[in-house]
């Protein structure tokens, strides 16, 4: 089997520290954070009105991603839970489910459906994308482990307890680090206490990208920052996309790790 290339130090990356983990308890200021900043965003990029399927992350389930979605709603987008209850990982018949959702969706708003996933939720956006492309408009992750050492996370064992399978599984895992062939975001922070944030890398390629913000993983999908860069990424119209700009007063906030001479231009898939 041939190996997927993977970013530069992911396969030594190693768990974050405890100290990382012990700073996850931020996740509530940074709801705060997001509801102080609601006005701000509320002015920020808004939709077309296209379905997104959000998908929560390990052990979690759709009232994780109740804030996030409710934000999408505000900013003229049509999000959707993925109503499986807790995401304890690959169990018979989920990854079958969700795509057939894709499908419904698909055929109920006759537009194409971006997917959103936190954590875990983006092994299976990604995984979605793969096996409907011509049905998915992107993918988004947030902190999402699809690359790299398996065990480079602090949830590990966590994962194989839920799930029953072993993490280190080789050609499971070779299979999770082929990218989907649709536009695709990783939103990764450095300050994550829950997955080494080098294994949350898209490999370098025009329809991928990676954005850095300062966030925990458990607050991940309430940072106020991760919500305006996924309304930013939503907002693109379909069929045209082009890398998040991190220029002018967005480089306070944001890197992307991209050529500074300024923004990619819009590519038409």
């Amino acid at each position: 089997m041939q190996a997927i290339a993977t970013t530069s130090g992911a396969d030594d990356a190693r768990a974050p520290s405890a100290w990382m983990m012990l700073l996850e308890g931020r996740a509530l200021w940074e709801y705060g954070a997001s509801l102080a900043a609601m006005p701000l965003l509320k002015n920020g990029p808004e939709g077309d009105g296209h379905p997104v399927l959000v998908l929560p992350g390990l052990a979690a389930n759709d009232v994780s991603t109740y804030p996030l979605r409710q934000f999408l709603r505000e900013r003229n987008l049509a999000p959707h839970p993925w109503n499986y209850g807790l995401n304890f990982g690959p169990r018979p018949g989920v990854l079958a489910g969700c795509i057939e959702h894709v499908r419904e969706l698909h055929q109920m708003h006759g537009r194409k459906v971006s997917l959103v996933g936190w954590s875990l939720g983006g092994i299976y956006a990604r995984e979605i994308a793969k096996a409907v492309p011509a049905l998915t408009r992107c993918v988004i992750t947030l902190g999402t482990p699809f690359t790299g050492n398996p065990k480079a996370t602090n949830a590990w064992r966590l994962y194989e307890f839920v799930s029953g399978h072993k993490i280190a599984d080789f050609e499971r895992h070779e299979h999770i680090r082929t990218p989907p062939p649709v536009p695709t975001t990783s939103l990764y922070s450095k300050t994550d206490g829950i997955v080494a944030w080098q294994c949350s890398l898209n490999a370098p390629s025009r329809l991928a990208e990676n954005i850095e913000i300062q966030a925990s993983h458990f607050g991940m999908g309430l940072n106020p920052m991760a919500l305006y860069a996924i309304a930013d990424r939503l907002a693109q119209p379909e069929g045209k996309w082009k890398r998040f700009n991190a220029g002018g007063a967005r480089k306070w906030f944001y890197k992307t790790g991209i050529d500074k001479t300024g923004p990619d231009q819009a590519r038409t898939l």
